[in-house]
């Protein structure tokens, strides 16, 4: 008996070492070739106490409301200075859930967390959305001023979304619009667009991408209540947040955006919203430093994992940049952008790591985005190892003239903003700097690569190394400065390969085109300086405005 029991010991012993080397191993994936220094992302630390949802009187069957047996519950596990609290298989239906510091969701698989259609259980609240101060609905889920918050287990967390945003006929079959139309609300004069209410229409009619400049008091706020769509899960001004396993969907607008949180860690995750979800973006990760987002996969309406740090002045003012991120091991089915920076990037971005990612049907890959008035750098930036393939529209897009449409909408509309003309450098000039792009394989893409600055401030330091590229479009270089392209195998359908405009200190290496390209590379622009294109001359044609010696063969 004696012997059995220590072979038991042993086991288990052996057991929890394996946990550990497991723990760590994945620790020193994460952290492994991270090309700036950050310190190791701190988890939340929960107290060992558990209570269950429905020992606080939830009724499962997604028919009762359950708002108050979720306050209780968590008021009851931060009484005793917080816990797990368990939200067992079942449908429960609930209003917001308001969290409190040391409480960990736990929603075991089964578990359908389904928030409630009734708006009069949102209350407006001033908050950021759009990375504007603003007001907005209260989230289903919402936290702020909070340490050691984790959302865990392998549940579904649904944010009713269906009954919040507009949609355009456009993206539905006649059968889902059918449904829509049937469902109530209402269409515009162009009965193009299905709105929920009478109030969203009011609402958004006069808005600035879905923020409202002209109201100023909570009042003017309240006759619009409808059109104020929050964000499913908002965690603000916090520290030690971790989202490790769940499934978050359906949202009224965003998935989950964290703010100004230190130490975030999003791993495991499935982030879901339907394709046609007006601002249905994934993951918004808006001034927060020390950052890990991995192993998660995301199929979103708008743009999937995505950086920012505040909109125009009210982001100046917050002056807080995104710092210290660590994105790996992630997938992204549809989206607007598989990994995204801006266009709410005034308060700066830096140090991000990307790699190991796949993006399959995005409308684009890699998505960087600003424009004039936001101010802001976005610099040090390093990404690796990543695989594409059915890009619509560019598989790498640096877009310094955003206007609030996606990638898509602006081709449909002739096709990116060109402007010569140079304006002074003021605090709300935006700058991107600093960016290595290396070892990525494009397999389809509407173009390749596409990379716009400003004339009056150049996208600078750009580097972009062992590129397989198969696109109907290579290279757009506008208002660029220190361009370095090198190992690329370009399988491009259009004739010009290289469309390059106004760029200076730009070298072209090891670049292998298409067998029997012609005019692989066009250059113009009278601010063209100091190009190498060493071993491409045959392949190139210069702009009469191009000044003489500005490139080199």
């Amino acid at each position: 008996m004696k012997t059995n029991r220590k072979i038991l010991l042993c086991i288990a012993l052996a057991s929890f070492a394996l946990s550990l080397n497991t723990v760590s191993a994945q620790k020193s994936d994460t952290y492994k070739n991270i090309e700036f220094k950050m310190a190791e992302v701190q988890e939340p630390v929960i107290p060992n106490y558990n209570v269950n949802l429905k020992d606080f009187g939830a009724v499962n069957g997604g028919y009762v409301l359950n708002t108050k047996a979720f306050a209780d519950a968590i008021d009851a596990l931060s009484k005793k200075g917080g816990g797990k609290l368990i939200i067992p298989p079942g449908i429960w239906l609930t209003g917001p859930i308001i969290l409190k510091s040391n409480i960990e969701l736990h929603a075991e698989r089964g578990a359908l967390i389904k928030f409630s259609t009734d708006k009069s259980l949102y209350p407006i609240i001033e908050t950021s959305f759009e990375g504007l101060n603003t007001w907005r609905c209260i989230s289903p889920i919402y936290g702020k001023n909070l340490e050691n918050i984790a959302f865990t287990g392998n549940g579904v967390w649904d944010g009713s979304g269906e009954a919040w945003r507009q949609v355009k006929k456009s993206k539905l079959t006649d059968e889902q619009w059918k449904k829509f139309v049937a469902s109530g609300g209402v269409l515009n004069e162009k009965k193009d667009s299905w709105y929920p209410s009478e109030q969203y229409l009011k609402g958004a009619k006069g808005a600035d991408q879905n923020i409202r400049h002209d109201l100023k008091t909570k009042e003017d706020f309240e006759a619009i209540h409808d059109f104020l769509r929050p964000v499913l899960v908002s965690i603000q001004n916090s520290k030690r947040v971790m989202f490790d396993g769940p499934v978050f969907q359906n949202s009224p607008a965003w998935n989950l955006h964290p703010l100004l949180i230190e130490d975030l860690i999003v791993r495991n995750v499935t982030v879901r919203n339907p394709w046609f979800s007006q601002n249905g973006d994934g993951l918004d990760v808006e001034s927060c430093k020390n950052v890990i987002i991995e192993n998660s996969s995301f199929d979103v309406g708008d743009d999937a994992i995505c950086i920012k740090s505040g909109k125009d002045k009210d982001g100046r003012d917050r002056g807080v940049s995104c710092e210290n991120i660590i994105v790996k091991n992630n997938i992204v089915y549809h989206g607007h952008g598989g990994v995204t920076v801006g266009s709410e990037m005034s308060g700066g971005v830096k140090n991000l790591h990307v790699s190991n990612c796949t993006f399959m049907g995005t409308d684009v890959g890699l998505r960087f985005k600003s424009t004039r008035g936001r101010g802001g750098v976005v610099e040090n930036i390093y990404i690796s190892d990543v695989f594409m393939t059915d890009i619509p529209s560019q598989a790498i897009s640096f877009d310094l003239y955003y206007g609030g449409k996606s990638i898509a909408e602006t081709l449909a509309e002739g096709g990116n903003t060109v402007s010569t003309k140079a304006i002074p450098v003021n605090e709300e000039t935006p700058q991107f700097k600093n960016i290595e792009i290396k070892n990525i394989t494009i397999k389809g893409a509407q173009q390749a690569v596409f990379l716009q600055g400003l004339p009056e401030m150049n996208l600078e330091n750009i580097e972009i190394s062992n590129l397989i590229a198969k696109a109907q479009k290579g290279f757009s270089i506008i208002d660029a400065d220190g361009i370095k392209i090198s190992n690329a195998q370009l399988d491009i359908e259009a004739k010009n390969a290289f469309e390059i405009y106004n760029t200076k200190n730009l070298s072209l290496k090891n670049i292998e085109f298409n067998p029997g390209s012609s005019n692989a590379i066009i250059i113009n622009g009278e601010a063209s300086k100091n190009i190498d294109l060493s071993g491409l001359s045959k392949n190139s044609t210069i702009g009469k405005e191009v000044p003489k010696k500005a490139v080199k063969f």
